[in-house]
């Protein structure tokens, strides 16, 4: 599906010609009520970042081809489709910077059925744009979930797009909410699986948290019983694994704004054990706001580890437990005026505290609500989390999760910021641990 702008959310990035950055690209959608033939095409205006690159210097790529603009002018059976994009690419040695980029269009279409005065029409468009840099060569893996998309999946986004997304800015990982996620849950097609599996051979991704819900309290006359509890996760790990994910975040009800699990949680993770160590996935409650790391809550779940000794049960860790300052900004739950609820307040966990836990910690989910145009977080310290991670040689999945205002594609917009700075932050992080040796004369 593309995105009713006329520049795309994906396809911003650089290119290179061997190891060697010669430019950036990025895509159009046809901002015509019509298809038209490429030999109308009369060029693209670009400015990037204030400087001006005009018009007959860009390239395109349609149907699979890069013509420069006197090619298409002569070109015949080339057409630029109402449904496909145009990729456009701006030479420019080195490209452009990881991080944000302030970009402008004017796209010139002839139209031959106008008086040739006035013939040709501009169609122009401004974005802010953001260059992702690759992972890199460190042991952290990024993916996103998409809770990210909420409000924009199956309405502005189709599965496939939250796919295409993930792909475009170089992560690796999906994470999916069950219910959310799967139509039809919990009796979901076998053409919706093969479909499934499909779109990820052809985006390349690995599917990581399978987000899961126990509802203890599904009448006001009684809770589930261990037995009912354990059936609930029993459907929910075979559906993980039928759709390979390795791991399953099983959020039981709770009985307090501490996030106190109800008391049936340990009973039916125990009675799920074996299913879970026959599937090889790993069970992981979430340690979530407003639930410390130094809490009696997460001590029971370690104390369960200890004393089954399973490898199939681990630690969910939500960066949102290390807010630095509180959400306020158009949040869900936040009422302008009204007292701030518990899970927006800023805790402000140690890392000494997230050191001493990380041997149990299987699954990172990177809560965060706003990156700013400078890419800074004005919540989550990063720095220290990355910092953390990676002096401490933890490796595993770091998957986004925005939790911020929801005006469709912001979500969208704003995993990618945070793709560019989780990314740009380990890589100053390993390079500064791992300083060149010293050539000996």
């Amino acid at each position: 599906m593309l995105d009713r702008d006329i520049i795309q959310g994906r396809g911003f990035r650089n290119v290179a010609d061997g190891s060697a950055i010669t430019g950036f690209q990025f895509d159009l959608r046809n901002p015509n009520y019509r298809g038209t033939s490429a030999s109308l095409l009369e060029g693209v205006d670009v400015i990037i970042d204030g400087e001006l690159i005009p018009k007959h210097v860009p390239l395109w790529s349609l149907q699979g081809k890069t013509y420069t603009l006197d090619e298409l002018r002569s070109s015949t059976g080339v057409r630029w489709q109402l449904d496909e994009t145009a990729t456009i690419t701006v030479p420019k040695p080195g490209g452009l910077s990881a991080g944000l980029h302030d970009l402008e269009v004017t796209a010139y279409l002839r139209r031959p059925y106008f008086p040739p005065h006035i013939s040709t029409s501009p169609f122009s468009a401004s974005a802010k744009g953001v260059i992702v840099p690759s992972s890199g060569q460190g042991k952290l893996r990024y993916g996103v979930s998409t809770y990210s998309y909420s409000g924009d999946i199956y309405t502005s986004m189709t599965m496939e797009d939250a796919f295409a997304d993930i792909a475009d800015m170089g992560a690796t990982g999906i994470e999916i909410l069950g219910e959310a996620n799967l139509p039809g849950y919990p009796d979901v097609t076998s053409d919706w699986v093969d479909n499934w599996h499909r779109l990820l051979d052809r985006y390349g991704l690995t599917p990581t948290n399978y987000g899961a819900w126990v509802d203890t309290e599904m009448w006001k006359t009684r809770s589930l019983s261990a037995a009912e509890a354990a059936a609930q996760l029993e459907v929910d790990l075979k559906m993980a694994k039928r759709l390979g994910f390795t791991s399953i975040r099983p959020k039981f009800g709770v009985t307090s704004w501490d996030l106190d699990p109800h008391p049936v949680w340990s009973e039916a993770v125990q009675r799920s054990l074996d299913l879970a160590q026959e599937l090889d996935i790993v069970i992981c409650p979430e340690i979530h706001a407003p639930t410390p790391i130094n809490h009696p809550v997460t001590q029971g779940y370690l104390d369960f580890i200890e004393e089954t000794g399973t490898k199939h049960f681990k630690l969910l860790i939500d960066t949102g437990i290390f807010q630095t300052a509180p959400v306020d900004d158009g949040h869900e739950g936040f009422e302008e005026g009204k007292k701030r609820p518990a899970h927006l307040e800023a805790l402000a966990v140690p890392m000494t505290d997230l050191v001493a836990v990380l041997p149990h910690v299987h699954f990172i989910q990177s809560k965060f609500f706003e990156i700013d145009d400078q890419l800074n977080d004005l919540h989550i310290p990063w720095q220290e989390i990355i910092s953390t991670l990676v002096d401490t040689g933890w490796e595993g999945w770091l998957s986004s999760e925005y939790e911020g205002r929801r005006e469709p594609y912001r979500g969208r917009d704003q995993v990618r910021r945070q793709h560019a700075l989780l990314r740009q932050l380990e890589m100053a992080k390993t390079k500064a641990s791992n300083p060149p040796v010293p050539q000996q004369q």
